[in-house]
């Protein structure tokens, strides 16, 4: 059975005005929207805190298979579960960085799919899309009037992809979505204070984008750092979605890898890390 979910308190004032909050069950911490939950969209944006998984002591490790034990996932996942209304159940894809949105069409989809995607949409009832990321933007995005949704996974092969744009059109094409209707949240990840990249990304993004030096604070020849959110958030816009309708989270992971996963900061150091999961229904 599920458990209540109780909201923490913000202690350090950080999610002030940022339209998101903590919930919290049986030691289970994720970040969720409260204008997608307001929405009524079941959402969230998991933390490493209350689990199994020696990443490294109790952490909720909730998709990196090839570094964990499989029992550890699963039960990560079961206690992940318990902030969500009871039998919701997790839809996820092989992601792979590309631009492939995958439609979550019947309960033969309501599983963990070796099918490559990058995105999932869907309007089925009790599903939560699930996208997993430990420095990569996940993106949720949820429409009022026909009750569709959707998960992205998008990095900077994805940004460059406009993966972003790929699910709004497929929303819309597949639901009939209006831009303009869609509420979107940007959760934690790698930040422009920390992510830095080197030529091959300049090239691709200036390659894509007209402007898109402004994404770049350069740090030394041929670098720079790298502000995906607001990469993101300026595409979600480009398609039509109002800007007050995209709330993009107070947090990096790089930064704060006492609550998040961090593939820069912890693979290089440790050997490993886990992956997050950011996710998205209706009851």
């Amino acid at each position: 059975m599920s458990m209540p979910v109780e909201m923490i308190i913000d202690e350090d004032g950080i999610l002030a005005d940022s339209g998101f909050f903590w919930r919290e069950a049986n030691g289970v911490k994720a970040l969720a929207s409260r204008q997608l939950c307001d929405a009524g969209f079941e959402n969230g944006f998991s933390t490493r805190m209350g689990g199994v998984s020696d990443f490294p002591v109790n952490s909720l490790n909730l998709a990196g298979f090839s570094e964990d034990a499989r029992e550890n996932i699963y039960e990560n996942r079961r206690r992940f579960l318990t902030l969500f209304p009871a039998g919701m159940r997790i839809a996820a894809v092989y992601q792979c960085h590309g631009s492939t949105v995958k439609t979550i069409a019947s309960e033969a989809d309501i599983t963990d799919s070796d099918e490559r995607a990058d995105g999932m949409i869907s309007d089925i009832a009790g599903v939560l899309l699930g996208v997993k990321t430990a420095d990569c933007v996940p993106v949720l995005i949820g429409d009022p009037k026909t009750g569709a949704f959707a998960a992205v996974h998008a990095g900077w092969r994805g940004t460059v992809a406009s993966i972003v744009v790929k699910a709004v059109e497929n929303m819309q094409e597949t639901f009939g979505s209006d831009p303009s209707q869609l509420i979107a949240a940007i959760g934690p990840a790698a930040s422009v204070r920390q992510y830095e990249i080197g030529e091959d990304v300049l090239n691709a993004f200036a390659e894509n984008f007209e402007g898109s030096e402004k994404y770049f604070v350069p740090t030394r020849p041929g670098h720079a750092r790298v502000d995906l959110h607001a990469a993101n958030r300026d595409q979600l816009m480009s398609c039509g979605l109002d800007a007050a309708n995209i709330s993009i989270a107070p947090f990096c992971t790089m930064e704060r890898t006492d609550l998040f996963f961090s593939y820069r900061r912890e693979k290089k150091e440790f050997g490993k890390t886990g992956r997050l999961l950011s996710v998205i229904g209706k009851v």
